[in-house]
C-alpha cells in the first residue's frame, strides 16, 4: 500500500475502528449469551458445584498459561490475520458443539472442551485486539476508545444475562449456539473490510526464538520501572476483586436473606454503574496524568467496599448503592491502564507486554479465590469486602508512594 492510502486510511481511523467496533460488538454479545447457556446447561445436567466451577476456571486459566505464548505470536505475525484466524476457531469449535447437539450426542465433557477452545481463541483475540488499537487510533484518542469499549461491555453484561434466560427457556443450546457462530462470522467480516497497518519486524528479530522473544519481552516491560511497578499493583487489585465478583449473588441471598431477583438487582445496578462510568470516561478522556485517574478509581472502589463490609443484614440497598459506585469506579481504572501500556512501548513489542500484564492478573486472581475461600468459611462472606477494600486502598497508596508508577504517564504540555 502507498503511503498517500496509508495517510487517508489513517486520518478516517474513526470510520476504521468503529467498523471492527462494530463486528466485535456483536461477537461479544453472542458470546456473552452462549456463555450463560453453556454454564446453566452444565448446571441442569450435572447438579455439580465442581464441574460448573471447573467451567469458570476454564475461562481465564488458558490465557494464563498461554499468554507469553500468544504475545510473541502477536508481534511476530499478522495481527489482522490473528484476530480473523481466532474467530473463526471460536466459530468451528462451536458449530462442532452444535452438531453434536443436533446428533443427540452432546455430553457435559464437550462442553468443558469447547470452553476450553474458546478461551484460547480469546487468549490470542483479546491482546491482539489491544496491540491493534494504537496502530489505528490516535494517541490522544485512546482513552476515549478505551471508554467505548468499556460502554460496549457494560450493555453486553446488562443485556446477555436477559437474553440468555429467555433465548434458554425457547431455543435448544444448539440454536444459541448458531447464534454465536453467526457472531463470530460477523466479526471476521468487519475484520476483513477494515484497514490494519503491518508492523515491520526486522530480518534479525525474524531469526530470534521464541523463547529469546518472550525475554526480550519482559525485559522491555522490566526496564519501564514504572509501567511494572503498575502491574504488580494491579496484581494486588486482581487478588482483591475477583472473589468480590464470586461473592455478589452470596451476599445477596445468604448475608441479606434475599432471593435470585435480589441477586439480579445488584447486577444490572454494577453494570449500569459500570455503563455509565465509561460514558464519562469516553465524554473526558481521563486526567493528562493517567496515573491520577487510576488512582481516583481506586480510592472510590476502597470505599465502596469498606462501606459494604460494614452492612447490617438490613442493609441490602445500601448495598445496591455500593454496588453501582464498584461498577461505575471500574472503568476509569480499566479504561486507562491499557492506553498507558499501549502508550508506552514500541508497536513491535507490544503484544508480549500486554499478554504478559495480564499473566499478572490471570496469576493473582486464584490466589485471592483460595484466600476468599478459607476466610469466608471460618469468618463468614461479609469480612472479604473490608480484606478486599484495605487491600484496594493499599494499592491506590502504593500508586502514589511509588515515584516510578506515580509519573510513569508524566508527558509534555
Amino acid at each position: 500500500m502507498s503511503n498517500s492510502s496509508a495517510d487517508i486510511h489513517a486520518q478516517n481511523w474513526k470510520r476504521n475502528f468503529f467498523t471492527i467496533w462494530t463486528g466485535q460488538a456483536v461477537s461479544k454479545f453472542s458470546s456473552s449469551v452462549l456463555q450463560f447457556a453453556m454454564i446453566w446447561y452444565l448446571t441442569d445436567k450435572t447438579e455439580s458445584a465442581a464441574v460448573v466451577s471447573f467451567a469458570v476456571f476454564l475461562a481465564f486459566f488458558p490465557q494464563a498459561i498461554l499468554g507469553p505464548i500468544s504475545g510473541v505470536v502477536i508481534d511476530r505475525y499478522n495481527r489482522k490475520m490473528i484476530m480473523i484466524l481466532s474467530d473463526v476457531l471460536i466459530a468451528l469449535v462451536g458449530l462442532a458443539m452444535a452438531i453434536a447437539g443436533f446428533m443427540g450426542i452432546l455430553q457435559p465433557w464437550m462442553i468443558l472442551l469447547v470452553l476450553f477452545l474458546r478461551t484460547v481463541g480469546t487468549a490470542f483475540h483479546s491482546p491482539c485486539m489491544q496491540a491493534v488499537t494504537p496502530q489505528i487510533v490516535p494517541e490522544d484518542q485512546l482513552t476515549k476508545c478505551a471508554g467505548y469499549s468499556q460502554a460496549l461491555t457494560s450493555v453486553s453484561d446488562i443485556l446477555s444475562p436477559a437474553a440468555a434466560a429467555l433465548l434458554y427457556q425457547i431455543w435448544t443450546l444448539e440454536t444459541i449456539v448458531m447464534l454465536d457462530v453467526v457472531g463470530a462470522l460477523c466479526a471476521c467480516a468487519t475484520l476483513a473490510v477494515a484497514w490494519i497497518p503491518k508492523l515491520e519486524r526486522s530480518e534479525t528479530r525474524k531469526k530470534i526464538t521464541m523463547t529469546q522473544d518472550i525475554l526480550d519481552g519482559f525485559h522491555v516491560l522490566r526496564q519501564n520501572k514504572g509501567v511494572f511497578y503498575l502491574a504488580m499493583i494491579t496484581g494486588l487489585y486482581t487478588i482483591a476483586l475477583m472473589p468480590v465478583s464470586a461473592l455478589f449473588p452470596l451476599m445477596s441471598m445468604s448475608y441479606f436473606c434475599g432471593t435470585s431477583t435480589h441477586a439480579s438487582i445488584t447486577e444490572i445496578v454494577f453494570s449500569v454503574g459500570f455503563m455509565m462510568g465509561s460514558v464519562v470516561l469516553s465524554a473526558w478522556g481521563g486526567t493528562k496524568n493517567r496515573v491520577y485517574t487510576v488512582f481516583g478509581s481506586y480510592m472510590l472502589m476502597a470505599v465502596s467496599l469498606l462501606i459494604t463490609g460494614m452492612l447490617p443484614t438490613s442493609g441490602f440497598w445500601f448495598f445496591a448503592v455500593c454496588s453501582w459506585l464498584i461498577g461505575f469506579s471500574g472503568p476509569f481504572y480499566w479504561g486507562t491502564y491499557t492506553p498507558i501500556i499501549q502508550t508506552h512501548f514500541k508497536g513491535e513489542y507490544l503484544g508480549r507486554v500486554l499478554t504478559l500484564t495480564g499473566c499478572f492478573r490471570y496469576f493473582f486472581g486464584p490466589i485471592g479465590l483460595g484466600v476468599e475461600s478459607i476466610l469466608s468459611e471460618h469468618f463468614g462472606i461479609k469480612l472479604w469486602f473490608t480484606v478486599a477494600g484495605i487491600l484496594v486502598l493499599i494499592a491506590a497508596v502504593l500508586i502514589l508512594m511509588i515515584p516510578d508508577v506515580r509519573t510513569c504517564d508524566k508527558r509534555e504540555t
